[in-house]
C-alpha cells in the first residue's frame, strides 16, 4: 500500500475511533498512542578502514522496531512508517548529512561502502573522525519525524584516489595494470597489452566497479550495476590505448599494430605486452642527445563500431614531448633522448605507468623474450560436461632450448584442440599441419585443430621448435624403479578412482645410491618422471626422498595431471 493510502487509511481509523468515543454506549473507548522511537545500537565504536579490509563487514548497526500503540489488543494498526538511517559528522545533524531509506532492522557496511560514506561526508583520509548515526521515521507525509538515539562511531577512512582506475581480471581479481584519470573526472586512460578477446573490469578508487552493460549487451557500453559483464577487447592481440569514460558510460580501445621510429633512428619497434614496452635496438656513435618521432596508424574500436574489424576506424597516433614524459596525440612530435656514451642501446618506450609515459635509451641490446613456462591446451576436454574451451589444461616446459613441453592430461575432446603459449590468447596458437591423433607436425596460427584421440589419459610431448607433437597412452599402472638400487618394473602403483592419480605401497630397505624414478610404461625407460619436494618433472633428476625416509613400508601417491607425489 502506498504511503498516502496508508495515511488516509489511518485517518479513517482515527475518524472511526472518534465516532465510537462520541457514542453514548457502554463500550470501552479505544485510543492510539504517539509514535515510539527506535533504539539504535552500533556493534563497534571505532573502525579503521584499509584497502585490505574493503570487502569485509566493518560496521553493523541494529535497531528495534518502531510501533504505533493501540489501547485495544484485539485491534491492529497497519505499519505505515518510512524509516531513514542518517549519518553526519555533526552531532546535532545540522548539516553534512547523508541518509538512506531502510526497510530492515539492521545495516551492515562493507569496508568499501563505509569508506564511500566517509568520502560523501567529506572526511579526510587516514584521519579518525566521529560519525554520528541516527534513525529518522515518518508516520505519514507532512508529519513531524521521530528520531532515535544517536550512535557514535570513530571512523578512519583510507584515502580514496580517484586518479587511478584498477584493472581487474575476468574474476574481478586485481592485476598490475592501471589506467589514469589525472583530473579525477571519471575518464580513465592508458595502455594495455592483451590477448585477442581478452576481458576485464575497471574499479575506481571508491570501489565502484565498471563492466559491460548486461542489459543492452552492446560492446563498449559501460555499467556499474550489479551483474554487469566484463569488458572485452577485439580479436587482435597486442597494444591498445584504452579509455573508460564513466560519465558517458562508454569505453573505447585503439589498437596499435605497430610503432615506427623515425628521425635519428629508423626502425620498427617490437611490443612486449607483459611489460607494456615497445623496444628497438640501435648503435650510438657517441654520447649526446638524439631526436626521434614515434608514430603509427591504429584501429579505433568503440560504441559505434563494436568489435567488428571491418568497422574499425583507421586513426593516426603518435607521441609528443611533455616535460620529461610523453603525451599522446594524433600527430607525432620530436622527442629528445639522452645517450650517455657510445655503444649498443635499446630505445625503450615504456607505457606501464599511465601517469608517465617515457622514452629512454637503455644500455645493451634488446633482451631475449621470456619463454612461457606453460603451454595451454584449450579444447582437450571440451566433450566433458561443463568443460568447454578454456585454458585450464596445460603442459610444463622441460627443455627451453627445444621449446619442449610435456604433461599428462585427461583427454575427452569432441572437436580437437590447439596448443597456445599464452593464457587467454586465442590467436597465438599452434595447430595441426600433418599426422594423426597420436603423432604429427604443427603450424603456427593454422586453421585445423589437432585431431582428438580416443578419450583417456595421455602423456603429451610437444616441441614448438621442431613443430612436433606425440601422445602416449597411460594405462592402469605406473611403476617405481630404482628403490633399494633395484632397477626393475616390479613396484607398481595402481590407478585410483581419480583420473591421473595412482597409489600403492613401496618398501625401503636402504637408501638408493641414485634415487628412483616414476615410469609410465612397463619396460620403457624413456617415458619417465623425476622430481623433488613433492613435485614431478618430466625427464627430470631422480627422486631422492628415500634417503630421508625410515626403513619399512610406505604409501606412495602420484598425481600425474597435477605433477605431484607424496610418500606417507
Amino acid at each position: 500500500m502506498k504511503t498516502k493510502n496508508r495515511f488516509n487509511y489511518l485517518l479513517g481509523m482515527f475518524a472511526m475511533l472518534l465516532a465510537f468515543s462520541s457514542c453514548d454506549t457502554d463500550w470501552d473507548k479505544i485510543y492510539l498512542s504517539s509514535l515510539d522511537s527506535n533504539k539504535l545500537t552500533a556493534a563497534d565504536s571505532k573502525v579503521v578502514l584499509t584497502k585490505d579490509n574493503s570487502k569485509e563487514v566493518m560496521l553493523s548497526l541494529a535497531w528495534t522496531s518502531q510501533t504505533i500503540a493501540i489501547s485495544n489488543p484485539d485491534m491492529s494498526v497497519p505499519h505505515v512508517l518510512t524509516t531513514y538511517l542518517q549519518a553526519s559528522t555533526k552531532e546535532d545533524f545540522s548539516s553534512n548529512v547523508v541518509e538512506s531509506q531502510e526497510t530492515n532492522l539492521s545495516k551492515a557496511y562493507l569496508g568499501s561502502e563505509l569508506n564511500t560514506l566517509a568520502k560523501s561526508l567529506g572526511m579526510a583520509g587516514d584521519v579518525a573522525t566521529n560519525v554520528y548515526f541516527r534513525l529518522k521515521a515518518y508516520l505519514g507525509a507532512n508529519m513531524t519525524p521521530v528520531y532515535s538515539n544517536t550512535a557514535t562511531v570513530s571512523v578512519t577512512p583510507y584515502t580514496i584516489d580517484m586518479t587511478i582506475g584498477f584493472v581487474l581480471d575476468k574474476n574481478k581479481a586485481l592485476t598490475a595494470v592501471t589506467l589514469a584519470s589525472p583530473n579525477s573526472d571519471g575518464v580513465y586512460k592508458g595502455f594495455m597489452g592483451v590477448a585477442g578477446w581478452a576481458n576485464f573490469f575497471l574499479q575506481e578508487g571508491d570501489g565502484t566497479t565498471w563492466g559491460n552493460d548486461a542489459v543492452t549487451q552492446k560492446a563498449f557500453e559501460a555499467s556499474s550495476a550489479s551483474g554487469s559483464w566484463n569488458f572485452w577487447f577485439p580479436g587482435s592481440t597486442g597494444c591498445y590505448y584504452a579509455i573508460v569514460n564513466t560519465t558517458k558510460k562508454q569505453w573505447s580501445a585503439l589498437y596499435l599494430p605497430s610503432m615506427k621510429v623515425s628521425g635519428d633512428i629508423t626502425a620498427d619497434m617490437t611490443f612486449d605486452k607483459s611489460s607494456l614496452k615497445w623496444t628497438a635496438a640501435f648503435t650510438a656513435a657517441s654520447a649526446g642527445t638524439i631526436s626521434v618521432k614515434l608514430a603509427t596508424t591504429g584501429l579505433q574500436y568503440d560504441y559505434s563500431t563494436g568489435t567488428d574489424d571491418t568497422q574499425a576506424v583507421s586513426t593516426p597516433f603518435g607521441f609528443v614531448q611533455s616535460g620529461s614524459n610523453l603525451a599522446v596525440g594524433a600527430d607525432a612530435g620530436p622527442i629528445s633522448v639522452a645517450v650517455p656514451q657510445a655503444g649498443q642501446y635499446t630505445l625503450t618506450l615504456d607505457l606501464s605507468n599511465p601517469k608517465a609515459f617515457t622514452c629512454t635509451a637503455v644500455a645493451g641490446s634488446t633482451p631475449t623474450p621470456t619463454v612461457s613456462q606453460y603451454l595451454y591446451v584449450p579444447g582437450v576436454d571440451d566433450n566433458r560436461t561443463g568443460a568447454g574451451w578454456n585454458f585450464d589444461n596445460f603442459l610444463n616446459l622441460y627443455n627451453e632450448d627445444n621449446l619442449a613441453y610435456a604433461g599428462v592430461l585427461n583427454v575427452d575432446s569432441k572437436w580437437g584442440y590447439t596448443f597456445n603459449p599464452t593464457k587467454d590468447d586465442w590467436n597465438d596458437k599452434y595447430t595441426m599441419a600433418g599426422g594423426d591423433a597420436y603423432t604429427g607436425t604443427l603450424v603456427a596460427k593454422g586453421s585445423a585443430n589437432i585431431s582428438a584421440p580416443t578419450a583417456g589419459l595421455y602423456l603429451f610431448d610437444v616441441s614448438l621448435k621442431a613443430l612436433t607433437y606425440s601422445l602416449t597412452s597411460v594405462g592402469n599402472q605406473i611403476f617405481v624403479s630404482g628403490l633399494n638400487d633395484s632397477w626393475t618394473f616390479d613396484v607398481p602403483l595402481a590407478a585410483t578412482s581419480t583420473a591421473g592419480t595412482y597409489s600403492g605401497t613401496i618398501t625401503i630397505s636402504k637408501p638408493s645410491a641414485w634415487g628412483f624414478t616414476i615410469y609410465l610404461i612397463k619396460d620403457n625407460w624413456d617415458v619417465k618422471f623425476g622430481g623433488s619436494a613433492g613435485k614431478l618433472y618430466y625427464k627430470g633428476a631422480n627422486i631422492t626422498d628415500d634417503a630421508k625416509l625410515s626403513v619399512g613400508t610406505h604409501t606412495m601417491t602420484v598425481n600425474l595431471i597435477a605433477g605431484t607425489y607424496s610418500i606417507n
